[in-house]
């Protein structure tokens, strides 16, 4: 299921009275207020905001069921407390049950809520600024994928080209009349053969891009490369990218990627 479609399920999902719990935690280890874990106290006081605001309603009942939707958060972010990125947003509820977390890379407002459905307003602007995509970044040897969504890569992986070179190394020294020739005809057909047999390295791969999309559910794709590589591979797919950057990041950490895409 992509991220529209978790969004939508919890978007649909309510109860009849207050039972679900939305909490956006500011966990960013580089955000000056959560020097020390700082995080650790904000969870500590947010739930406490609700709690004495559920003890002056007295409702045993909405007390008991917000009590088993916050200790399934506590356990759910001490047990990732050395993995939590930038933030962490989780929606829970008992009855009906729901229970569904995500780890994000992009800064976030902490805050509590405690409504008859889950609050997705936040989470919906994160997607909007960092929407389900696929990055390709093609360059000579090789085509690196990121597969990110709201500031996280999920996956990155790597499609290497063979080029064949030490078949034509030993071509581009064959010469029938035994000599060294004086022109450049055999470095310019190496030079060809690499070109064609990159096209169509480029063009299979870009063929598989439609199918990447539907498997992953990338809302878009985004070709950052020398000018000349993101060119030829984006001629190459069925579909035009939503942007194409001029710019060799394939050595560069996902981070700094994401930053030059999405301009955040």
């Amino acid at each position: 299921m992509s991220l529209s479609e978790e969004l939508q399920t919890l978007k649909d999902f309510h109860c009849e009275n207050r039972c679900v719990l939305s909490v956006y935690l500011n966990t960013n280890p580089a955000d000056p207020d959560q020097q020390k874990g700082a995080w650790k106290i904000q969870l500590k006081s947010g739930f406490k905001r609700l709690e004495e605001y559920l003890a002056a309603a007295d409702d045993k009942a909405e007390t008991e069921a917000f009590k088993k939707a916050k200790d399934r958060v506590v356990k759910e972010i001490e047990d990732n407390r050395n993995d939590l990125k930038k933030g962490v947003v989780i929606f829970a509820s008992a009855d009906p049950e729901l229970f569904s977390v995500y780890y994000v890379q992009i800064p976030i407002e902490t805050n509590f809520y405690w409504e008859d459905h889950p609050v997705i307003d936040e989470l919906h602007n994160m997607l909007s600024a960092y929407p389900n995509s696929g990055i390709v970044m093609p360059s000579f040897g090789n085509v690196r994928f990121l597969d990110t969504a709201m500031g996280y890569v999920g996956d990155d992986f790597t499609y290497t080209f063979d080029s064949g070179l030490d078949v034509w190394r030993e071509q581009k020294g064959l010469n029938p009349s035994g000599s060294r020739g004086t022109g450049g005809s055999h470095v310019d057909d190496l030079d060809d053969r690499l070109k064609e047999n990159l096209e169509r390295f480029y063009k299979s791969l870009a063929g598989d891009i439609s199918k990447m999309k539907k498997e992953r559910h990338w809302d878009e794709v985004h070709i950052i490369g020398e000018a000349e590589y993101a060119q030829a591979f984006a001629a190459a797919m069925q579909k035009k990218p939503d942007s194409i950057q001029h710019k060799n990041l394939n050595n560069s950490g996902a981070d700094k990627v994401l930053h030059e895409v999405f301009g955040k």
